[in-house]
Order: structure tokens, then C-alpha cells, then sequence
């Protein structure tokens, strides 16, 4: 492991019930390999589905986003920042995701120019593809 849950919260804002990185395997200038384990506690599992309950496609969304977070924020002089969705294309859901299984999410940085990038998310469970997206960010021009 390269990063715990607490050295993870010193990078990204985020904090429960709105944290979907539990630790990273792989982090390097251009790639972060990260973990999200899905347990059956989850407030949306309450609501989503109860009948059937399936982690929110949104939310797996969002775990890559924080992934990539973590890897923009990780770059010294974006230390302190925030990380905001700049947008999301080809987005694909291939699977569903249950309590009990981990998500892991591969991020990609295709390009960072100033303060905007762009980059490509995957998450599977196990080999399972689940979900993949393109994603366009912006980093806050000042620390918070």
C-alpha cells in the first residue's frame, strides 16, 4: 500500500460519509491504482435499491474522481487545493456493484494544462470492468 485512509484525508477534502477511496495501491505522476471497499453500513444502500441493493453508478463516478484527486493533489504545488468535476464523457457501466466487493479504480492522467486536466477512469471488481469515464477537472487557484 502506498497511501492509508489518513494519509489520503491530508491529500482530498472529502470527508464521511462522502469519502470513496479507502487506500491506494499505485501512485506515480501520471497513474494511481485505488481502493474502495463497498460495506453493507453504507447510508445509500438505505435508499438505493433496497430490495436489491447496488452502489449508485454515481458514486462509483465519484470514487474515480477522488482517485484521480488524489493523484492531481499529490503534485506538490497543488498541495492544499480542491479538485472540482469538470465534466464526464463515455461513460459506461458494465457491471453492478454489491455490498461486500471492492472497487478498484485506475486512473489515468491523459493531460494537465495549468490548472485544467483530463483524464480516464476505470473501476473494476476483481477483473470485471464495472465502470470507465473520461474526466475534465479544474484545480482551485488557491489553497484552502
Amino acid at each position: 500500500m502506498v497511501l492509508n485512509q489518513e494519509q489520503i484525508l491530508e491529500l482530498i477534502p472529502h470527508r464521511d460519509p462522502f469519502v470513496f477511496v479507502n487506500e491506494v495501491l499505485e501512485l506515480d505522476d501520471k497513474k494511481i491504482v485505488a481502493q474502495y471497499h463497498v460495506t453493507e453500513d453504507k447510508d445509500f444502500f438505505r435508499g438505493h435499491f433496497p430490495q436489491e441493493k447496488v452502489m449508485p453508478g454515481v458514486l462509483q463516478l465519484e470514487a474515480m474522481a477522488q482517485a484521480g484527486a488524489v493523484l492531481a493533489l499529490s503534485k506538490p504545488e497543488f498541495k492544499g487545493h480542491i479538485v472540482y468535476f469538470g465534466g464526464m464523457e463515455k461513460v459506461r457501466f458494465r457491471r453492478k456493484v454489491l455490498p461486500g466487493e471492492t472497487i478498484t479504480m485506475k486512473v489515468y492522467l491523459r493531460a494537465l494544462r495549468g490548472r485544467v486536466g483530463f483524464a480516464d477512469g476505470e473501476a473494476y471488481v476483481g477483473d470485471e470492468l464495472c465502470c470507465q469515464t473520461r474526466i475534465s477537472f479544474v484545480i482551485s487557484e488557491t489553497a484552502i
